[in-house]
């Protein structure tokens, strides 16, 4: 191919198909928002939405359109132009009469019965405009709301009896979560079963994903959302999972310390989203952010924490599929600090730059068959509901740094046990606990929704598992309301009905081990917010992990880093607070997918907070002219023995650099048939770079050898 024959706008790459990266935009096309990722979702619903779409897929995007559920410019609906009756009592509300919102006239939204039709109005226009899928964002309730006109209409519609507010009792604040995770869901099936109908007239298949923040952040944050009650809903594929600096830098405790730890919850983050689709046959997508919503830092910290939380998503290996950035022009075209004078905010720096393209074409090749874990002792999970969301609130909210969770799970985590967050809802699914060795649970901080989950985790510890139950049975939220409490049996928490499940009661339980089938119970009598509180908790976590590991037959191994292998990818990552010993080391020929520069290192040390994305030239070799990495969208294109030629193309104005394994030196290198003279060439590693400037139309490189 020679200059000048590309006839689309970009050549067709065909794994396309696959949707395996992603970016969201609220934007026509330009040069700083070309990532050339497969798909271009495009946010918003309103009356330019077609136009906007135009552009992307004129430059070869495959399209999702996205957009807010909880709020957005609703004001049809909210003033009655959509259906003749004003609803600015659906707006969310404080104790104190405060609308809660983004600022004028746009409000969250305590979605009332029309709600879901109103969104469907908007979501028409996507499906007009040829979207193939479509991600609504962020369904959230505030937990400070619940005190609207609207909010206790429908709380009477739902419990036939008059409103209480939210903080007047234990009782009403559980209540009012479980109201609030149903009214979202309630709106999302209308919006589903509204997009089925669609699909089932026309024999198209427009998917549907919720992009939300992980259960731990919104438990954090003290936000109600559906979570994993979506997951098995009419009509939902699944999710994306918004984890970046601005949710994992949330601090929490360990040992006694309350400080940011962002790879490590960031990893925890990520896990949780993964299990909420695990064996339910639906995808998630991982959301990666260079920058974050506060515009406050500096470059160094962006690039510092997006490498964290980047390198905690690639520890999750059932999923590969990616959103690389939103709002790429905010990266790409923005100055920050903003709190800076405008003369010192600073752009974006051409490193990072090509560090960031670098990596987004990586991300398209991490379904890998061959995964291979080497730190901790794997099997390890921590049990979760989402009714941790159900006790963030007054009168009695639960501990502020989610030490009921992060209590139990950033002992593991620390000492380089790769633990898995495990959606409790889930647990009903066939083989949801395959896998699954060693589980703690705790009812301190949650509660299960139903009865229900007792029976399959009764029966995976018979066939072997070891359950760990953390609850000293000093929660006020025993108390509610709820199924353990009511009907012919009634247990004082819920702990006692998994007890009976098992074959036990509190007297027949000792400190120790007790046998049930071929697994067992270890009953630890401690709050996990009290064990996040010292040094001593973190070490009676440790032992009593160590003792159940053992005890399920495995090998305890604890280490000071994480590392996981994915075909010729090694993603590793020193701890912040790692068990003592000296640092790993790594020997071989490895590219620094971090390193903007691609250099090679035959050297790694994986020391406490380092953060790694290699790619194991060993691994990598064919022995043949290929290419390895590259800060630009690099297509092959034709291949000879005598030459090989890409289409690249990539965000303007940013370096472009291609590194390839050649056997020999080229003769010369050329874009679009215009000499190259900066590349290098290594004759002993077999390596040649290629330097060019990215622009975001499509040139034609050529490498030719004879």
């Amino acid at each position: 191919m020679s200059a000048g024959e590309i006839s689309s706008p970009f050549a067709a790459d065909p794994n396309q198909v696959l949707e395996r990266s992603s970016f969201q935009t609220g934007a026509a096309w330009s040069p700083q928002g070309d990532l050339r990722a497969d798909v271009a979702i495009v946010y918003g619903i309103d009356t330019n939405l077609p136009a906007r779409i135009e552009t992307w897929r004129d430059h070869g995007y495959r399209i999702h359109v996205m957009t807010g559920v909880a709020w957005g410019e609703y004001q049809d609906y909210l003033y009655g132009r959509f259906d003749g009756i004003n609803h600015e009592d659906e707006a969310q509300t404080d104790r104190a009469g405060h609308k809660i919102g983004h600022g004028g006239d746009v409000y969250y939204m305590s979605p009332g019965t029309n709600y879901g039709k109103f969104l469907c109005v908007g979501v028409q226009r996507a499906l007009d405009a040829g979207a193939r899928a479509v991600d609504l964002e962020e369904p959230e309730f505030w937990d400070r709301a619940g005190y609207s006109e609207g909010f206790k209409r429908e709380w009477r519609n739902y419990y036939h009896e008059d409103w209480q507010p939210p903080d007047s009792s234990v009782d009403a604040r559980w209540r009012t979560g479980k109201l609030k995770y149903f009214l979202y869901r309630r709106a999302l099936q209308q919006v589903f079963d509204y997009i089925q109908a669609y699909n089932q007239r026309t024999g198209r298949d427009i998917r549907c994903h919720i992009a939300t923040h992980s259960l731990l952040n919104y438990a954090q944050w003290c936000i109600v959302s559906p979570e994993s009650s979506l997951a098995r809903v009419n009509g939902c594929d699944g999710y994306i999972a918004q984890v970046w600096t601005g949710t994992s830098r949330e601090p929490n405790r360990y040992r006694g310390e309350v400080r940011a730890r962002t790879f490590e919850t960031a990893f925890l983050e990520y896990g949780v989203m993964q299990n909420l689709v695990r064996a339910t046959g639906r995808c998630v997508w991982y959301l990666n952010d260079p920058i974050e919503d506060n515009p406050n830092y500096d470059w160094a910290d962006y690039r510092r924490n997006w490498e964290a939380t980047l390198t905690a998503s690639l520890f999750q290996p059932e999923v590969s599929k990616y959103e690389v950035a939103p709002w790429p022009e905010r990266v790409f075209g923005g100055r920050y600090p903003r709190s800076a004078p405008p003369g010192d905010r600073q752009a974006i720096p051409p490193d990072y730059a090509a560090e960031l393209q670098t990596v987004f074409n990586a991300l398209n090749d991490l379904n890998q068959p061959r995964v291979e874990w080497d730190c901790g002792t794997t099997g390890v999970g921590v049990l979760v509901s989402d009714s941790l969301m159900f006790q963030r609130g007054q009168p009695t909210p639960s501990d502020p740094w989610l030490g009921n969770v992060y209590g139990l799970a950033m002992p593991l985590v620390m000492h380089g046990l790769p633990v898995t967050p495990v959606q409790l809802e889930n647990v009903t699914l066939p083989h949801f606990l395959d896998g699954q060795r060693v589980l703690f649970l705790s009812y301190d901080g949650q509660k299960p929704l139903s009865p229900e989950v007792h029976a399959p985790l009764a029966q995976w510890v018979k066939s072997g598992g070891v359950l760990i139950v953390c609850d000293q049975d000093a929660d006020p939220y025993l108390q509610v309301s709820e199924w353990w409490n009511s009907g012919v049996k009634k247990y004082s928490t819920p702990r006692r009905h998994l007890f009976e499940q098992l074959g036990l009661t509190d007297e027949s339980v000792t400190n120790h081990f007790n046998r049930v089938g071929r697994g067992g119970l270890i009953w630890l009598q401690k709050r996990p917010a009290d064990l996040s509180a010292s040094a001593a908790g973190t070490a009676q976590v440790i032992a009593t992990a160590k003792f159940a590991v053992e005890k399920a037959g495995l090998a305890w191994r604890e280490t000071n880093s994480m590392l996981l292998r994915r075909g010729p990818y090694v993603i590793a990552a020193g701890l912040d607070q790692a068990v003592g010993a000296e640092a790993r080391e790594l020997r071989g020929r490895f590219i620094n997918l971090f390193d903007a520069h691609l250099g090679l290192q035959k050297d790694i040390l994986v020391e406490p907070g380092t953060h790694w994305f290699l790619l194991d030239l060993d691994a990598a070799r064919t022995g043949k002219p290929h290419l390895l990495a590259s800060a630009c969208k690099a297509l092959p294109q034709a291949q000879t023995r005598r030459q090989i030629s890409f289409t690249v193309e990539g965000v303007g104005h940013t370096p472009g650099l291609v590194l390839m394994e050649s056997l020999k030196a080229p003769q010369s290198v050329t874009l679009d048939g215009a000499a190259l003279t900066a590349f290098e060439y290594s004759a002993k590693d077999r390596l040649l770079w290629i330097h060019f400037a990215n622009d975001a139309l499509p040139h034609v490189l050529v490498v030719r050898y004879d």
